[in-house]
């Protein structure tokens, strides 16, 4: 199996105990590539020593809007510097997320900041949006930067208005979910070109593991729903799915970061 796990936070807490040994037993489970999100200046700095650590981890930076208000003077700077330290291959996770009691000013403030430093960098996001469909659009029609609208929720039509701006759609273990009809359904809609496989772990975890601590093996769940949608064999989903993450943060099957 070639499984590209475009989306994890194996810096999380949730990992402190068995860290090193979930991720020395992935490449054993067909796992090619993971990719760690930042969502914080913290988490983003544990993201690039994960990636100097693991030649099949990669590093994205950035503060997720929950980590927003939390945020010091001087953050937006380090984000900055950390892209310049060492070769990350995306901005994020940022984005918006209106479930949340943070203020939607200062959200929207940090959003287009690492928007615009993503183009600045010639590198693409990742972007959360939760509960904000209408207003991270509008952002993405305004920034037009490469990238995922990762643990897609939206409707078939922002999906289409998503795809006009050439952007993938990330879809998690929610999409196995027995009610999750709508993400199915999007899914259904989608060119198989712009489709991106991730966990979100340790969060996510899918049908019929639901509720457990999510890790890149449970991927398989995942991919076989995707690929019954797509009407393909698990191998070939997989395939395709791991091809799209390359293509989308610039990388070569095998490549290493040193």
């Amino acid at each position: 199996m070639d499984i590209f796990d475009s989306h994890a936070h194996y810096t999380d807490e949730a990992f402190d105990a068995d860290r090193a040994a979930v991720l020395g037993g992935l490449p054993a489970a067909g796992i090619t590539g993971v990719l760690n999100a930042g969502t914080s200046v913290a988490t983003s700095t544990a993201c690039i020593k994960l990636a100097k650590a693991y030649p099949f981890c990669h590093a994205a930076v950035g503060v997720h809007p929950e980590d927003v208000a939390d945020a010091a003077e001087g953050d937006f700077a380090e984000i900055a510097r950390l892209t310049a330290s060492f070769p990350v291959v995306a901005i994020g996770e940022i984005g918006l997320d209106y479930h949340w009691d943070v203020p939607r000013d200062l959200q929207k403030k940090w959003f287009a900041d690492q928007l615009a430093l993503a183009n600045e960098m010639n590198l693409p996001v990742i972007v959360h949006d939760r509960e904000a469909h209408a207003d991270t659009l509008a952002f993405l029609q305004k920034y037009r930067p490469r990238g995922v609208v990762h643990c897609y929720s939206g409707s078939v039509e922002t999906a289409r208005e998503l795809l006009k701006l050439g952007l993938y759609l990330g879809f998690t273990g929610a999409v196995t979910f027995k009610n999750n009809q709508k993400a199915r359904a999007v899914l259904a809609s989608l060119p198989h070109d712009r489709v991106l496989c991730e966990t979100d772990c340790p969060y996510m975890a899918p049908e019929p593991l639901r509720g457990r601590r999510c890790d890149s093996m449970m991927l398989t769940h995942t991919l076989a729903c995707i690929a019954d949608v797509m009407g393909l064999p698990v191998e070939e989903a997989a395939h395709i799915t791991a091809n799209n993450a390359r293509a989308l943060f610039g990388l070569d099957k095998g490549d290493e970061n040193t």
